[in-house]
């Protein structure tokens, strides 16, 4: 095990490592009204990336351009537990995590690290725990529930997890400039999905770590790990949580090269890799670690990994 570089969110495994048992039809499964995206991004030229000093050149976050979108619908939420306990119930699906009988968990939030089996976790971040039968309904392990969790974002969902629900609800996940376009709320070249000030007259909008990275939170915003979906002031666009609680998986395979980040007309990246993109930063990040909860940072997991900060929203074509 080890964590990819420069990311608050540990690589669970790689493609070769298991395989898959879903083979349902999702698009057969069940009629599509769960969830569907509602707020519509209009067309326009929107700036993909940043050249703001706090960024990561080596993640590709600049030079920033203008790239042209078409419109879309996204989803104002993260998909929530509620959600995908439906998408379940419709086609059984197994989670990779639960496949893999195990995910990563963070360590102060483990109720009672003798009432879990740990497997081990990664040498360069060991506040990451591999947890035994830590899933999606088992978010710290099998002492933990979703009790009055299902309004707060699905995690321990691969990439893989992700595409299969987006199949069967007949949605999609969004590319990097649709995520960074519905994530300004229609500001430009800002920090955040309100402006460029963390905290604008000591109000918190976001749920990030407070506190002394990895082992105080004093969780000033109100949570210490994830928030309901429809916490804090939505931006302009009416999103929520696009900086922090939980980072989202992207369409795009990821890439450190900004000649690969794809054309000036609705960019996809790369055409191959071997790790997807991730968005938004999540309830983990701090300035002093993890400064990723800006809109235009980036990072990347395998398409199988999984943890327990990782979600995904969803969009729609018009």
């Amino acid at each position: 095990m080890d964590l990819h570089i420069d990311s608050d969110t540990p690589l669970h495994g790689s493609d070769s490592t298991t395989e898959r048992t879903n083979s349902l039809s999702y698009n057969d499964a069940a009629p599509r009204s769960i969830l569907h995206p509602s707020s519509i991004i209009p067309a326009g030229t929107y700036i993909l990336g940043t050249d703001d000093n706090e960024g990561f050149p080596a993640d590709a976050e600049g030079p920033a351009r203008p790239v042209k979108v078409e419109s879309f619908r996204i989803s104002p939420y993260a998909v929530t537990n509620s959600d995908f306990s439906t998408f379940v119930a419709a086609t059984g699906y197994i989670t990779e995590a639960e496949q893999f009988g195990w995910s990563y968990v963070f360590h102060l939030l483990i109720p009672d690290p003798q009432q879990v089996t740990i497997i081990g976790s990664p040498q360069h971040t060991p506040w990451w725990l591999g947890v035994e039968n830590a899933y999606w309904r088992q978010p710290e392990g099998p002492e933990s529930d979703l009790t009055d969790r299902m309004n707060h974002p699905v995690v321990h969902i691969s990439w893989n997890d992700a595409a299969a629900y987006c199949d069967w609800a007949g949605v999609r996940l969004p590319t990097e400039i649709e995520w960074e376009a519905a994530a300004r709320g229609g500001l430009e070249r800002k920090r955040y999905p309100w402006g460029d000030v963390l905290r604008p007259n000591g109000e918190h909008r976001c749920n990030i770590w407070q506190g002394v990275f990895p082992t105080k939170n004093h969780a000033s915003d109100g949570y210490i790990g994830t928030a309901p979906v429809d916490a804090y002031q939505p931006n302009g666009y009416g999103l929520y949580n696009v900086s922090g609680n939980v980072w989202e998986w992207c369409a795009d395979w990821f890439t450190s090269s900004p000649d690969q980040r794809g054309s000036a007309a609705m960019p996809h990246g790369p055409k191959h890799g071997t790790a997807r993109l991730m968005k938004g930063g999540s309830y983990l990040c701090h300035h002093s670690y993890c400064n990723r909860y800006r809109i235009a940072a980036r990072s990347s997991n395998t398409p199988d990994s999984s943890s327990g900060n990782t979600g995904f929203r969803v969009v729609q074509d018009l």
